[in-house]
């Protein structure tokens, strides 16, 4: 029997007694972040990194039944030796390492190489099996380093500003809009957020993480207050009547789609940036190298694409279906 197994509630091991990341409720959750495709409510317990126990209990609620462990601390569930290793993806994020008998299994949750200051950097894992996402696997998602890229989105803020206009600027609340706060923070002198914003801003705040106070805004805020502002929103606030009231504005997209240039056209923006907190095609393949693993299996995203390229470099590796989305287009509750 296999150390991992894909069933319809989710990743199921058996020995262990435990789901990681399931999609129906479960007796056991192990959770490798605190994005609403990976982390739902009605488990009767979840086990995650430490750094996301207050994130989950934000997004499920103060009374879920959820233990923190730090990353590389290693703990038994009937026998099975698990422990949680930074997947870079976001704050808490983390891989699932697996062990029993010698055979060692990775599930990755989603990650990110490239170190985006405020998460735990990603660190490969060396194992028998990996299983990885493949949200951005084709070769056409390459990112530009993001110094360069939050450059320019510097640069088109301050062209905003010298137009006389709000830049508001859609970027997934937990992830991208933190990263996002870090660079703007000593850039501008007015940031104002959507609740779902300011809600997971002033949690991580309290947790001591650096990030700049972001104003909420609220059915009082006057107009007067959006002038040269920057502002920050979920993408499911687009073409609302919420953003309507910052005209005139500019709209800025982040996400790893922009790097397509049809994306912005849909998304009726003025400025697309590929800001993703997924890996990009070169950092999927330097990951599953990193591994070491000589099975892979690639879920969400581009997954045939990737298994089938991987195939092709003599790799064992095998296209899965899960529930597992990007959270850059799913509705999420918190909006």
């Amino acid at each position: 029997m296999e150390l991992l197994q894909f069933t319809d509630k989710g990743i199921w091991c058996a020995a262990g007694d435990f789901y990681i990341d399931p999609w129906k409720p479960v007796q056991r959750a192990v959770i490798t972040h605190a994005h609403s495709d990976h982390a739902r409510w009605g488990n009767q317990s979840y086990l995650c990194e430490q750094a996301s126990v207050p994130l989950l209990k934000l997004r499920l609620g103060d009374d879920i039944n959820v233990q923190g462990i730090a990353y590389g601390e290693s703990i038994y569930l009937n026998g099975v030796k698990l422990s949680l290793h930074p997947a870079g993806h976001m704050i808490g994020s983390a891989q699932v390492r697996v062990e029993l008998n010698g055979e060692v299994w990775v599930a990755s949750g989603d990650y990110k190489l490239e170190s985006d200051g405020i998460s735990a950097p990603f660190e490969p894992v060396r194992c028998h099996t990996f299983i990885t996402e493949s949200t951005f696997g084709l070769p056409v998602y390459r990112w530009e380093p993001q110094q360069q890229l939050f450059s320019r989105i510097t640069n088109w803020i301050y062209e905003n500003q010298q137009a006389g206009k709000a830049s508001v600027i859609t970027a997934y609340s937990l992830g991208k809009a933190q990263r996002l706060l870090l660079h703007l923070q000593d850039k501008v002198t007015r940031m104002m957020g959507h609740g779902a914003i300011t809600n997971v801003n002033d949690l991580l705040i309290a947790q001591g993480y650096p990030l700049p106070h972001v104003e909420k805004i609220t059915p009082d805020t006057p107009k007067s207050a959006f002038k040269n502002a920057v502002i920050i929103a979920p993408p499911s606030a687009d073409d609302s009547a919420w953003m309507r009231r910052f005209n005139p504005y500019s709209l800025g997209v982040c996400s790893g789609w922009m790097q397509v240039r049809g994306h912005m056209r849909r998304r009726n923006a003025d400025a697309g940036f590929a800001l993703s907190d997924h890996a990009d095609w070169n950092g999927l393949l330097e990951a599953v190298t990193a591994t070491g693993a000589t099975r892979v299996y690639a879920t969400h995203g581009f997954s045939s694409v990737f298994a089938r390229y991987l195939s092709e470099k003599g790799i064992d590796a095998r296209e899965v279906s899960t529930a597992y989305g990007d959270e850059e287009t799913i509705t999420n509750p918190e909006t």
